[in-house]
């Protein structure tokens, strides 16, 4: 089975460890380099029974309703790296490596991303969530190419958060365990976590594990990363810890918060920032009286994202679910439709253009860093200088938030989106 070093970070910090008893939520999107990621929004919908969904590779049904969603993903897939719902719902997805890898992941089937979107697309709550997930990855399992080459194959971990709880989900084919987290702070890497302490687990478990001759009773209490987690390489196992260390020193004093999080996704002596591999990265506040779009409920959440490489050189831009929210196309890639290669037999068989005008635009800061470190340095201080003014404007415009305010928020997005791509030209 092919092994690959990506290092996707999954990060949640909650009470205590928060200010303002937030939970917060972060993930660096780590993908093959110059793989496009776009941001994309979906108003929330409704369904006639029997229609049938098309995620990335197989059908699936559909809901009879949909949550809206905003997703950073890969463009020429269906599914998500990550994203969030209107319901207050925020998950991310890692890589990892499993003894039940094998040749029937080349089967195609649902992806690990598909799966994300579907449990932010159906799900209320980080349980109910949780729930979707594990119900579809139980009836149509994982698998098929998860790179554009379709040289890239592996089995999913998540982390699923809302304003209470946050749950880690761990998976090695159709089976599975989870671990419900209330407080402190937690993060995944490329490697299962999850051993002898979990909440939630797939039927039968240890029998199935047991069956396929990876425990035994004697070998003492069922540790579930044990019995599946194939050899982890080192730069993961080093990755992990290092973000365990920066969480817990951001949140020693109780008050972490999204720019600490933001720093923690930009931190390239970790190893968490691959930089031009890290294709995208979101950071969202989640406000404890808060579980949906509605005002009523009090504060809104808060979701942040680059929507291009490397969180060092991008900018964080706000993203808040409003009745009528848009965030514009400069983050969306091109739709081949039914000419992309990645939706006809025999996959891949060609490239397309997949950039979207923001990604376009940010290039050519990459490019002028190679050519006038200086200059491109100086639009990268002028590029934070606006996202940390940003970042303040909004704690202001969120401690009192009300129906009034819907018109500041509605096209946030896309305006810094603008304001961004304007330093590039």
């Amino acid at each position: 089975m092919d092994k690959f070093p990506l290092s996707c970070d999954t990060f949640v910090a909650l009470l205590p460890a928060t200010a303002s008893g937030y939970v917060i939520f972060g993930k660096n999107s780590d993908r093959p380099d110059n793989e496009v990621q776009e941001v994309i929004y979906r108003p929330a919908a409704s369904f006639q029974p029997g229609e049938k969904l098309q995620c990335t590779y197989i059908e699936v049904d559909q809901a009879l309703s949909t949550n809206a969603v905003i997703l950073s993903k890969p463009a020429w897939m269906w599914g998500a790296e990550m994203g969030a719902n209107e319901k207050g719902v925020v998950i991310g997805n890692e890589a990892v490596w499993t003894k039940l890898n094998g040749a029937e992941d080349y089967t195609e089937c649902l992806l690990g991303m598909d799966l994300l979107r579907l449990g932010l697309e159906r799900g209320s709550s980080a349980r109910e969530s949780l729930e979707v997930i594990t119900a579809l990855l139980e009836t149509h399992g994982q698998g098929g190419a998860c790179a554009e080459g379709g040289d890239m194959y592996y089995h999913n971990s998540f982390i699923i958060a809302d304003c209470t709880e946050a749950w880690v989900l761990e998976t090695a084919g159709k089976l599975w365990v989870a671990e419900r987290v209330t407080e402190g702070v937690r993060n995944i890497s490329n490697q299962l976590t999850i051993t002898t302490k979990y909440d939630l687990s797939s039927p039968n478990l240890v029998e199935k594990a047991t069956d396929l001759k990876l425990y035994k009773p004697e070998d003492g209490e069922f540790n579930f990363a044990k019995v599946f987690d194939q050899d982890s390489m080192s730069s993961v196992i080093s990755r992990f810890c290092n973000g365990r260390k920066l969480m817990k020193k951001y949140a020693e004093n109780g008050t972490f918060s999204v720019t600490d999080m933001m720093n923690i996704l930009r931190d390239t002596d970790s190893g968490i920032n691959r930089q031009s591999g890290t294709c995208g990265s979101q950071v969202s506040m989640l406000p404890r009286n808060s579980t949906s779009a509605s005002i009523a409920t009090g504060m809104p959440c808060c979701h942040w994202f680059t929507g291009t490489p490397d969180p060092a050189v991008s900018m964080f831009k706000p993203f808040i679910f409003t009745p009528n929210v848009s965030i514009g196309l400069l983050t969306t890639s091109p739709d081949h439709g039914a000419d992309d290669p990645a939706r006809k037999q025999p996959r891949f068989g060609g490239k397309v253009e997949r950039r979207h005008p923001l990604y376009i635009a940010h290039e050519k800061l990459l490019t002028l860093q190679v050519q006038n470190e200086a200059k491109a340095s100086a639009i990268v201080k002028n590029v934070r200088d606006l996202e940390l003014n940003c970042v303040a404007d909004m704690d202001e415009v969120l401690k009192c938030f009300d129906e009034s305010s819907y018109s500041k928020v509605n096209e946030l997005f896309e305006h810094m989106s603008n304001m961004e791509s304007n330093f590039y030209k």
